[in-house]
């Protein structure tokens, strides 16, 4: 039998600054708009960056601009959807760059997939992880705290943007922000007691990501296991 699997390609970028970052999703976006390349999922770590998203509430930000440069801590607007995220060291970020035509033209269906493909990712490692189904607390939750934050940007059905996966990171850079928009605490994947590296992470993320969306993956340039 024929494989009808749309390609999904895989990409590692290591750690890169979130500017630069968004420069490669742009570009990426528009081939997908052009109906060029394929579709990818970019897994890139951050240096210290808080973003504002376009739903943002300023009274979530707790520090200025200047206190947060004296903290190495970069200030960035941005076009996706939340509010105020942390980015930084110890996370893995993900940024699906997919052409929704292809798949479903439904931007709730789209956002509960990626949670859903977070949510299957860490269960395979033991963590209880699960969506609280209420207004206000989307992304990925471990006994009520937040594992994962979620925030997406769509245009002409190319998506952008995507999801923070704390495994590692110092949770106590959260203290300069209101994570989301919520006062409620925040975890990580050592904080939920796994040892998991992050290639390990990361590669159980994107098979679950190609299991929800029907995607066969294509060969990473950068093999997902390596561990840094």
């Amino acid at each position: 039998m024929l494989n009808t699997r749309r390609p999904l390609e895989v990409l590692d970028l290591g750690r890169m600054r979130y500017a630069d970052a968004l420069e490669e999703q742009r570009l990426l976006v528009e081939q997908r708009k052009e109906s060029a390349g394929v579709d990818t999922l970019l897994f890139v770590e951050h240096p210290h960056v808080v973003t504002i998203g376009r739903n943002a509430k300023l009274q979530n930000l707790l520090a200025s601009e200047e206190i947060l440069a004296r903290t190495g801590i970069e200030l960035f607007e941005t076009d996706r959807g939340g509010d105020v995220t942390y980015h930084g060291p110890g996370q893995i970020v993900g940024y699906p760059i997919l052409d929704l035509r292809e798949w479903r033209r439904d931007v709730r269906a789209y956002f509960r997939g990626v949670e859903q493909s977070l949510i299957n990712a860490l269960r395979e490692f033991g963590i209880p992880a699960e969506r609280i189904p209420e207004p206000g607390y989307e992304g990925v939750w471990v006994n009520g705290a937040k594992i994962a934050a979620i925030g997406i940007h769509i245009s002409r059905w190319i998506t952008s943007h995507g999801f923070a996966l704390n495994v590692d990171t110092d949770l106590n850079y959260f203290k300069y922000i209101v994570p989301c928009g919520l006062t409620k605490p925040v975890c990580s994947v050592r904080s939920a007691g796994c040892s998991a590296k992050r290639g390990e992470i990361q590669e159980c993320i994107a098979g679950s990501f190609a299991e929800v969306f029907g995607y066969e993956l294509e060969v990473p340039r950068k093999q997902l296991q390596e561990t840094r």
